[in-house]
């Protein structure tokens, strides 16, 4: 008899989706090369949009979601791979198209797969998970455009949420003094302090419609909002600063203008955690081995199991919650 393993499955009938725990058999599993035995997952605001249906992100249906995944290699004819291998998967597809993480078992193709390094544990894989890893692409890219400690102060937006209490430990680790913007700076202004954030303001100082160019406040910014949000952020970048967006939790609109780009010389990033290629994902959990405190990645991180998941799917999407949150499969 085929052994079975738990899963979260959504399915659609009309216009209306649900999500139910099931068993599942391996014969279930979609194509792949690479079997793994999933031993943590986590919720980003994507997992948010899938479950609840708020985005299309689900292409197919039924379908597991969950955008990341961290494990032990059951079976592998990929040759990079073998059995008791240790790997993360981050984006890719998977809970589009392709069964994802919210599940004690995976096939996906190896090539997604990233083996880890030695100190990083996969409990702690998926403490960082797609929010994290999206952190470390973000500053990588700023290191691409010359921004170093000595440019000048970072800020980050949406600075209690994974992205950027990530961000927030990384840059403060780095050697940058950081500026956390949150919605809720009074409640969470001791957390981000604890990560490493030197000041703390309130996101209702970028939220609304501003100025096409504003005071210089900061040589960088890395942005998981969006919008009106990222049009003051980029009005107030110094001359040659650069800033990194990555996210649109305020919305996917960019009310801008071009003066920031003529007049200051500054630089807009955009940054793909789904299909980024394997150099980069390789480049980036790489430096998440040396550059991250793992001790202050455990002050921000939360544990859950599988049923949690329609539940805090709501609470990521309505900002109520803080850091990162790792499931137990």
């Amino acid at each position: 008899m085929a052994d079975k393993f738990r899963a979260l499955l959504v399915t659609k009938e009309g216009d209306t989706q649900k999500v139910a725990l099931t068993e599942m058999t391996d014969s279930d599993l979609m194509e792949g090369d690479v079997t793994v035995a999933v031993e943590y997952s986590t919720v980003n605001y994507k997992d948010g949009l899938a479950i609840t249906g708020r985005a299309p992100v689900i292409r197919k249906f039924p379908m597991i979601p969950g955008i990341d995944l961290a494990g032990k290699v059951l079976k592998s004819q990929n040759p990079k791979f073998r059995e008791g291998d240790r790997v993360v998967l981050n984006g890719y597809g998977i809970s589009e198209g392709h069964y994802g993480g919210y599940a004690q078992r995976a096939r996906v193709k190896g090539d997604w797969l990233v083996r880890l390094a030695d100190n990083i544990s996969t409990k702690d894989a998926m403490a960082i998970g797609t929010a994290g890893y999206t952190s470390m692409l973000c500053i990588l890219e700023l290191e691409k455009q010359g921004i170093t400690p000595k440019s000048g102060d970072v800020l980050v937006t949406g600075a209690a949420g994974g992205v950027g209490s990530v961000a927030i430990a990384l840059l403060k680790k780095l050697g940058y003094r950081v500026i956390a913007s949150s919605r809720r700076a009074e409640q969470e202004g001791s957390y981000l302090r604890s990560l490493g954030a030197d000041e703390v303001i309130n996101a209702r100082e970028l939220s609304e419609p501003g100025r096409p160019l504003g005071k210089e406040r900061w040589a960088a910014a890395v942005d998981s909002v969006g919008s009106h949000t990222l049009a003051n952020v980029i009005a107030q970048t110094k001359y040659d600063g650069a800033v990194a967006a990555c996210g649109l939790a305020q919305g996917p609109d960019l009310p801008a203008t071009v003066m920031p780009f003529l007049i200051r010389d500054v630089t807009l990033v955009g940054i793909d955690s789904v299909m980024a290629p394997r150099e980069k994902r390789e480049a980036a959990w790489r430096r998440l081995s040396t550059d991250l405190d793992l001790q202050k990645l455990a002050t921000m991180t939360s544990h859950s199991k599988l049923e949690d998941v329609p539940r805090l799917a709501g609470e990521i999407l309505a900002g109520k919650t803080r850091g990162r949150v790792v499931i137990d499969l």
